[in-house]
């Protein structure tokens, strides 16, 4: 067998695995929703998918050196000149460079078609959002349930009630959403879902967080007034004065992106006015 060959098809089955990869990781939604909802597709998770992804690069980039170095003469033999001198500039390098940088320097200053091709992948993402949910803060699942409780206002004698209701094994309040989920064969979502009544017996709290919780920017105005028993008139009266121009069925993102802003100036203007 010649190594040669093995090294050209090792490369290009990696290349068209990195291909798949790199497609399913563009569509992948963002870590908080995926573990949230316990994401998989053809049953690998999403840290699945990014560790086949790496170990892929590797192999690509390993079979592609050994690639060069068996085909180094061919290589050098396109870098020659007509006086058979070595000259790494040549037109051919020089285009393939200046396109390489153009695509660099565009996705950095976010340039379209770059910023195009990113923008779809955050649109995607932000259906699949909408779609499976977003935790109620970041590794929610990875919080006990004493404090997912605490953390949320559930009544803990409650919410343990609801548990027990559905049949769901678990042995204490001490024991994290994921690990109730994975005994039960649920998702961290489902858990939640269970024992979400219990919120509605303890005390609501009016106002926002000192700090924005997950996917807050994908969220409506109106969503977020309802999850807080904010006053609509009162906070587009007041974004107003503040001159925001903001409407109910908005996101965050949208708002900012209509007064030309950054979505954490709208949290904050949002949260001097309910906390004010």
């Amino acid at each position: 067998m010649k190594m040669r060959t093995i090294v050209s098809m090792t490369l290009f089955i990696s290349f068209i695995l990195l291909v798949v990869t790199s497609i399913i990781l563009y569509i992948v939604p963002h870590g908080r929703v995926a573990y949230w909802s316990d994401w998989q597709l053809w049953g690998l998770t999403k840290d699945q998918w990014g560790n086949l992804h790496i170990n892929l690069g590797f192999l690509f980039l390993f079979t592609g050196i050994l690639h060069i170095y068996f085909n180094w003469r061919p290589l050098l033999a396109a870098m020659k000149s007509r006086a058979r001198q070595v000259i790494v500039f040549t037109p051919h390098f020089n285009i393939a460079l200046i396109l390489t940088l153009l695509v660099c320097i565009g996705t950095v200053l976010k340039v379209p078609p770059m910023s195009t091709i990113i923008n779809l992948a955050e649109s995607i993402k932000d259906q699949a959002a909408e779609k499976y949910g977003e935790p109620p803060y970041g590794h929610a699942e990875l919080s006990s349930l004493k404090l997912f409780a605490r953390r949320l206002g559930l009544d803990m004698n409650m919410a343990m009630t609801l548990l027990k209701q559905k049949n769901i094994s678990f042995s204490g309040p001490d024991q994290t959403i994921l690990d109730i989920a994975e005994e039960n064969h649920l998702t961290p979502k489902q858990v939640y879902e269970i024992i979400k009544p219990a919120l509605q017996s303890s005390r609501q709290k009016k106002g926002l967080p000192d700090i924005p919780p997950p996917g807050f920017g994908h969220r409506s105005l109106a969503d977020i007034c309802t999850q807080y028993h904010l006053d609509m008139p009162k906070i587009l009266q007041s974004l107003a004065l503040k001159k925001i121009i903001a409407s109910p069925k908005q996101t965050i993102k949208e708002i900012a992106a209509a007064n030309d802003t950054d979505p954490r100036v709208i949290f904050t203007a949002l949260h001097d006015i309910c906390n004010r």
